[in-house]
C-alpha cells in the first residue's frame, strides 16, 4: 500500500479503474462535495486525526491508502517511442518531477535502477502532481536490461564530454539515461550509450564563478524537450 493526499490527486485515482483504492480518511466537507463509489471504504475523520495520519506539514481534506500496482519490466517496449532510465536518483522530489515532466511530454515508461528513490514514497508521489497514474514506473538492473536490447534501439545519456545536443542530431526515440545527482551515469552504463550528448554552458564568467552542474530533473525535462521538438 501506498499513501495519495490532496483532493486532485484522490479525485483523479477515483476515476481510474485500474488503481485499487482500500481506504479514504476525509474530512466531512469533502465527503460531503465529493462522491466516492459504494465499493471504497471511507471514514470521516477530524482535522487533527487527519494532521497525525498525515505526511504533511500543512495536511489537505482527504488521504487515500491505495494499493501498489504490479508493473513488469516485460511491459516496457522501449522500441516504439523515448523511454526513460534513471540510475541511482536518490531525491524524492527529483524522481516525482521527472515523472511529472515525462507525463507532460507523454512519455509512458521510466524504468529504474534499483537503487533509486521508491515511487511510491509520500515526497515522489506529491512531487509528481498525480502523474505517477499515467507514468508506468518498474525497477531492474539497468546494465542487464541494456544486454538484453536489441543493437537497433538507441540509448543516449547525458554526460559531460557529449557532444551539444543544439549543435549535433540525435535520435528522438530509444532510452535516455538520467545519472546520479552528484556522480552522473555510472561507468558500466556511460560503456553502453551509443550518443553521448551534453547541454553546452552558456556562462561567460571565470572558471571559478561557473555553476556546479544542473539539477538532474531539469536537466531530464530539458533534454526531452529537445527530443520531443519534431514529435508528432
Amino acid at each position: 500500500m501506498f499513501i495519495v493526499e490532496g483532493e486532485k490527486a484522490v479525485s483523479e485515482l477515483l476515476l481510474h479503474e485500474n488503481w485499487k483504492i482500500h481506504h479514504i480518511y476525509a474530512l466531512e466537507d469533502w465527503l460531503n462535495e465529493n462522491q466516492v463509489p459504494g465499493n471504497v471504504p471511507s471514514e470521516k475523520v477530524s482535522v487533527k486525526e487527519l494532521k497525525r495520519i498525515s505526511s504533511l506539514t500543512t495536511p489537505n481534506n482527504v488521504l487515500a491508502i491505495v494499493k501498489i500496482p504490479e508493473w513488469k519490466i516485460s511491459e516496457i517496449n522501449s522500441a516504439g517511442d523515448l523511454t526513460l532510465m534513471l540510475d541511482n536518483i536518490q531525491d524524492p522530489g527529483n524522481l516525482g518531477t521527472i515523472i511529472r515532466t515525462a507525463d507532460w511530454f507523454g512519455i509512458e515508461n521510466i524504468i529504474c535502477s534499483e537503487s533509486t528513490a521508491e515511487v511510491f514514497n509520500p515526497k515522489v508521489i506529491q512531487a509528481s502532481m498525480g502523474s505517477f497514474m499515467r507514468v508506468k514506473v518498474v525497477y531492474t538492473s539497468l546494465k542487464t536490461y541494456l544486454e538484453s536490447l536489441s543493437e537497433q534501439i538507441p540509448v543516449m545519456g547525458a554526460v559531460l564530454h557529449g557532444k551539444n545536443i543544439y549543435t549535433t542530431e540525435i535520435p528522438d526515440k530509444g532510452i535516455l539515461i538520467t545519472g546520479n545527482e552528484s556522480q552522473g551515469i555510472s561507468n558500466d552504463l556511460e560503456n553502453m550509450i551509443t550518443h553521448k550528448i551534453s547541454i553546452p554552458l552558456f556562462h561567460k564568467k571565470e572558471k571559478n564563478q561557473l555553476p556546479e552542474s544542473l539539477n538532474a530533473a531539469i536537466a531530464t525535462g530539458i533534454i526531452i524537450s529537445h527530443l520531443r521538438k519534431n514529435y508528432s
